[in-house]
């Protein structure tokens, strides 16, 4: 078949690790009807947002992007192309009837737990377009399967193409106050946002490796409905899959060139899935087994719920030479009266002894960590708190944000609601902080000698980008033949953010 003549596709990943994870599986499921990756969205005929709806700006940057892809739409059906757009992730399972308000040209909308279907869908909406073409059926029913900006639209010209298109998404905003739309989606199924009463992991297909670092989802789902969180509500409660699956795919990954395994969870060390004999193991027996899987140099796991990190997962950090010694550890605010309102199963204190204990167990441990800064109620005495945890623990890395509101969720409707203006302040002041220690630690690498994982080219020719065991990005002149691979890099510089080295 000529390379033209192949179906391409396109997939764009907001948010978390676990997303990156999903989006991975449903590139496996694409590829297995045929469909070859595109460089670029307008090259593609199947688009996909897997969204994020933990922040205000990642849920309207999933819009932005769709209108931008729906131009794109139009352009290739005036080209005589068509396009499938899709969405998928939280935002769907939070947000569906918004979706269909605002961006009624999508073509399908999958919820987090749902994604296993994308194959069925996909090609349910193919072959709905082939027996729309010609007829002109496609174009006048406003009450129509799914709506399409494509060829089956279109007279000869570019202008005729995109007129049709536009009178659509009229008759769609139409069919959109009487809710049309939302129940013919999802009586077809190209609306789907139900929580399985069956694991997605138990209908996925195989997990292929795209590379020497690999995502390998363990457990799903929290049962610790944070105030300030919208997870529970878009991922459902906690699910952990059996020992002997997570083994499985973990040897298969290994198999096609993975070294390192980065497992993960909403909640990933309230981990409790089955072994073959039916008793349930935590996450340090699974972290166990894992390294005894020939071919996994390294392992990681993300992202830990401090009230959940118990002896045995701290003896990990000690006796496992290929766990990394590098923890990221979300406290959120170093505010026992803000920790309260967040409804966070730890004190400040609490935490801090964690964090000891793992410097105890491993002395080279470096951890990262989340801040949420403006939460409700708090004052500056809360903040002054949190900037002094910063001090005590001195991270190595860490991801700071405002306060975001999630509707839906009992912080967004707390009294003592922080000014913007403020947030803004106190946000600054924090990543200063942050920064400095960063930018410490990464300074303190200079004329060490690291193991480096190479996964990508860099900007510039001969050089390869890869992280060290502290997660720390890393560039390099290196032979191509490096990539995927671990090697032993002096680091010559650093900045805030990134490091230089030299291959030996």
């Amino acid at each position: 078949m000529r390379e033209d003549m192949v179906k391409k596709y396109f997939i764009k990943t907001f948010g978390c690790q676990m997303n990156v994870y999903d989006s991975s599986r449903m590139a496996n499921m694409l590829e297995e009807m045929g469909l070859k990756k595109a460089a670029v969205l307008k090259d593609a005929d199947v688009v996909v947002f897997n969204t994020c709806h933990i922040r205000e700006k990642a849920a309207e940057k999933v819009f932005s992007d769709l209108g931008r892809a729906y131009l794109v739409k139009l352009e290739r059906a005036a080209e005589g192309r068509d396009t499938i757009i899709g969405v998928t992730g939280c935002v769907v399972q939070a947000e569906d009837k918004e979706i269909l308000k605002r961006a009624p040209y999508v073509d399908f909308a999958l919820g987090p737990l749902r994604y296993f279907r994308l194959r069925e869908v996909v090609e349910s909406v193919f072959r709905e377009r082939e027996r729309g073409k010609g007829t002109g059926q496609e174009c006048s029913d406003a009450g129509q399967r799914h709506l399409n900006a494509g060829p089956a639209c279109s007279g000869k010209s570019r202008e005729g193409q995109q007129n049709a298109a536009y009178v659509r998404l009229n008759d769609a905003q139409e069919q959109i106050e009487t809710g049309k739309i939302e129940k013919e989606r999802k009586r077809t199924g190209l609306l789907d946002t139900e929580f399985s009463a069956v694991s997605k992991f138990d209908l996925l297909p195989e997990n292929k490796s795209e590379g020497g670092c690999s995502y390998l989802a363990i457990q799903e789902g929290c049962n610790n409905f944070c105030t300030y969180c919208v997870v529970p509500y878009t991922r459902g409660v906690e699910v952990s899959r059996p020992v002997e699956d997570v083994l499985r795919e973990a040897r298969r990954l290994a198999a096609t060139g993975s070294v390192e395994l980065n497992l993960l969870g909403q909640n990933v060390n309230s981990y409790h899935g089955e072994d073959a004999s039916g008793r349930e193991r935590n996450l340090a027996y699974l972290l166990n087994r894992v390294a005894e899987i020939d071919g996994i140099k390294r392992i990681r796991y993300t992202t830990s719920y401090p009230a959940d990190v118990d002896d045995d997962l701290i003896r990990c950090h000690k006796e496992l030479d290929k766990l990394m010694p590098y923890l990221h550890l979300p406290i959120q605010s170093g505010s026992d009266a803000v920790l309260k309102k967040m409804n966070r199963r730890h004190t400040r204190d609490e935490y801090l002894r964690v964090v000891e204990k793992l410097k105890e167990a491993n002395p080279a441990i470096g951890m990262s960590s989340d801040f949420i800064v403006g939460f409700p109620g708090e004052t500056e005495e809360d903040f002054q708190q949190t900037l002094d945890v910063v001090n005590r623990v001195q991270y190595i890395q860490a991801f700071s944000f405002k306060y975001s509101r999630r509707p839906g969720t009992p912080a967004a409707v707390m009294d003592g609601q922080v000014d913007e203006k403020v947030k803004k302040e106190r946000l600054q002041v924090l990543q200063d902080l942050l920064f400095s220690y960063q930018t410490k630690f990464n300074k303190n690498s200079i004329g060490k000698v690291m193991p480096v994982l190479f996964e990508s080219k860099g900007r510039h020719k001969g050089q390869l980008v890869g992280r060290t065991p502290y997660m720390q990005n890393l560039h390099a002149e290196a032979d191509g033949s490096l990539l995927n691979k671990i090697v032993e890099v002096r680091v010559t510089d650093a900045s805030t953010n990134s490091l230089s080295g030299e291959v030996l």
